[in-house]
């Protein structure tokens, strides 16, 4: 587990917490507390960490020089993320998550989203409902996208700043559109048609044929997807490759509007 130093300004601003929340108690109701409020600045860190975008800064790769690969993982979150983030969890793997907003709002209070935030993961936008989203008229298109925005948003803190058009469907107006809210197109390279052959051996094989640059495509919302990881992770990690999100595979995060479908 990584801990990460705090900052002065957070120093600062538990040090103001815990000296000024007694003064506004004495003179709201006119007594003397017993004891300061006590803040934990592990907890109060990591908080912070999942309310803002890129605090503190995502862990930095050279994929020019390091054989990288970004798995992202699509339509969740679902009854299988759970223990797919304990995997990644025990390896210090990073992945990126393409959320479909209906299965945000089916979640207990928004638990597995956040811990997706809390672990360090990428979060994206994969719409509302899952359609082509080529095929909407543009209030519907945009509203699939702000749905899925505003409720992550809420959940996390965490302004998402990449996206997966479902099925790939994209044209000039979701170009645009995506653009419009500072989100960048995600594609991808290898897919391992985890939904169509629903086969742990097979789902692992065909993402271990990734090559340097690779963006994966599964999905979390499978069984045996999860259980396709572990030897997807060791196949992959024989092999010499490092593990990273979307943005880390690019060195930063990707550009509004533009599609990317490998490094």
């Amino acid at each position: 587990m990584r801990v990460w130093a705090l900052p002065l300004a957070l120093v600062a601003l538990v040090s103001c917490v815990t000296q000024s929340v007694p003064r506004r108690q004495q003179a709201r109701v006119q007594i003397v507390p017993s004891r300061p409020v006590v803040v934990d600045p592990v907890a109060l860190a990591k908080r912070l960490r999942s309310m803002q975008h890129g605090w503190p800064a995502s862990r930095k790769f050279d994929c020019a020089r390091l054989k990288c690969v970004a798995l992202t993982f699509d339509d969740g979150p679902g009854e299988h993320t759970g223990r797919l983030l304990d995997m990644l969890r025990q390896r210090d793997v990073r992945a990126t998550f393409f959320v479909i907003g209906q299965m945000v709002a089916a979640d207990k209070g928004g638990r597995t989203v956040r811990r997706i935030v809390d672990d360090g993961h990428e979060i994206g936008n994969h719409s509302w409902s899952h359609p082509p989203l080529a095929e909407l008229p543009h209030e519907a298109l945009k509203k699939e996208l702000k749905h899925t925005e505003n409720i992550v948003q809420r959940l996390t803190g965490v302004r998402m700043r990449v996206m997966r058009p479902p099925y790939g469907s994209t044209d000039d107006d979701v170009a645009a559109e995506t653009r419009r809210e500072g989100l960048a197109q995600i594609l991808w390279n290898v897919d391992t048609l985890d939904w169509q052959d629903r086969v742990a051996t097979t789902v692992a094989k065909r993402a271990g044929a990734a090559k340097p640059g690779s963006i994966v495509l599964l999905h979390d919302i499978h069984r045996s997807t999860v259980d396709a990881v572990p030897a997807m992770l060791d196949t992959l990690g024989r092999k010499g490759y490092t593990f990273v999100t979307v943005s880390e595979l690019y060195g930063k995060t990707p550009a509004p509007g533009r599609t990317y479908t490998a490094r």
